[in-house]
């Protein structure tokens, strides 16, 4: 009985605490990627209102109806094309614009980069509490990874995907954020049919 009890408590903290982490990281995310965006309009001479049209990652639409692992499927899916799109824009910037010396956005985007992979660990593990399966792989079908050729509109498609992980970061955060309370929901409709059916009989 209080082997039962014992791990019928740990499992819900366990992840309330990851859920916590992530939510932690990804808050932290969402700040390094706006002075990453400021460094980037500044090198550039971007002005803040500068249009980027439509959203580069692709996964399936919104929705309320969403179980809490499929919310995380498409978080996590999310995410992971973010990072493929962020790691070939670094690597598009280095050989089309060279690397030169290493300064303040140079440091800013490979922590940007950084924390996207932390929080892609917490999502992951995340998804896996919930039953899923973390992606080993990202879906690329359909991803921007080559970018245009025109060197304005080279610059112009690595501020989109800056904007992307910056969009999906934010996603992150309201996902995880409501995490807890769609977990509790869940928790308590399968007791309350179990009740039901025990009052029946």
């Amino acid at each position: 009985m209080a082997a039962r009890r014992t791990r019928g408590t740990t499992g819900p903290d366990v992840s309330r605490s990851t859920v916590a982490r992530a939510a932690s990281i990804a808050e932290q995310l969402r700040y390094e990627c706006s002075i990453l965006l400021e460094l980037y309009r500044e090198k550039e001479s971007f002005t803040a209102d500068v249009l980027v049209d439509g959203r580069l990652v692709s996964v399936a639409p919104p929705s309320s109806q969403l179980a809490t692992r499929d919310k995380l499927w498409r978080l996590h899916s999310a995410l992971m094309q973010c990072r493929s799109l962020l790691e070939r824009a670094i690597a598009r910037e280095e050989e089309e614009l060279g690397g030169g010396k290493k300064g303040d956005y140079e440091t800013q985007r490979k922590m940007v980069k950084d924390r996207l992979s932390y929080l892609l660990i917490c999502t992951g593990e995340l998804l896996k509490t919930a039953g899923g399966t973390a992606l080993l792989t990202p879906s690329l079908e359909g991803l921007e990874l080559d970018g245009p050729t025109v060197l304005f509109e080279l610059k112009l498609w690595v501020y989109r995907i800056f904007k992307e992980v910056d969009y999906w970061t934010k996603t992150a955060i309201t996902t995880l954020e409501a995490l807890p309370s769609v977990i509790a929901k869940e928790r308590v409709m399968p007791s309350r049919v179990r009740t039901t059916r025990s009052t029946r009989r």
